[in-house]
C-alpha cells in the first residue's frame, strides 16, 4: 500500500513539474535562410588570329548562408501559457492535500473494538490452540495463559482486535 501512495505522489509531482515547464517555456527559435544567387560573368577575349574572334562565357554560382533571428510572429506552431503563477501554487497545494488525505486514509487504523468482540476473538484463539493440545491454565479479559506439558504460552488480544502470542520469560 505504501508503494501505491508513493507512486501516486511521484505521478503528482511529475504532473506539477511538467505544468511548470510548460508555463515557463523552453524554446528559442532561430531561422536559417539560404540564398542562392547566380552570377554570370562574361569574359571577352580577342586573339590576333586572322578573321576569328573568341567569346567565352563563364557562369559562377555563389551560395550564401544568412542567419536571421526571429523577433515576432512565426509561422510554426507554438504554445504559450497565460496561467498566472498563483494558480500553479494553488494547484500544488491542492495536490499535496489530496496526497496527504490518501496517505491518511490508507494508513489509518480502526478504533478500539468493544470488549465483547475482544473476548470473542480471545475465545476463538484459545479454542484453536486447544485443538493442538494446549490447555487453558488461566484467563483474564484480553489475555489467556495456555499450557502444554512444561511449556507456557500467553495469548493476547489488543484494543484493535489483533491476536498475538508469546512465551513468557522463565
Amino acid at each position: 500500500m505504501t508503494k501505491l501512495v508513493g507512486l501516486v505522489a511521484l505521478l503528482a509531482a511529475g504532473l506539477l513539474l511538467a505544468g511548470g515547464l510548460a508555463s515557463v517555456g523552453v524554446a528559442d527559435i532561430t531561422t536559417t535562410t539560404t540564398e542562392t544567387q547566380p552570377v554570370t560573368t562574361t569574359v571577352e577575349e580577342t586573339t590576333t588570329t586572322p578573321a576569328s574572334t573568341v567569346l567565352t562565357t563563364v557562369e559562377h554560382t555563389t551560395t550564401r548562408r544568412v542567419h536571421t533571428p526571429t523577433t515576432g510572429t512565426t509561422t510554426g506552431s507554438s504554445s504559450s501559457s497565460t496561467t498566472p503563477t498563483w494558480v500553479w501554487v494553488v494547484l500544488g497545494i491542492l495536490a499535496a492535500a489530496v496526497i496527504g488525505l490518501l496517505v491518511a486514509l490508507f494508513t489509518r487504523r480502526g478504533g478500539a473494538i468493544p470488549a465483547e468482540e475482544r473476548q470473542r476473538r480471545l475465545d476463538a484463539a484459545v479454542a484453536s490452540w486447544a485443538t493442538q493440545g494446549w490447555a487453558l491454565e488461566s484467563q483474564t479479559p484480553g489475555s489467556a495463559v495456555l499450557r502444554r506439558g512444561s511449556d507456557l504460552m500467553v495469548v493476547n488480544v489488543d484494543d484493535h482486535g489483533q491476536v498475538s502470542t508469546h512465551t513468557p520469560a522463565s
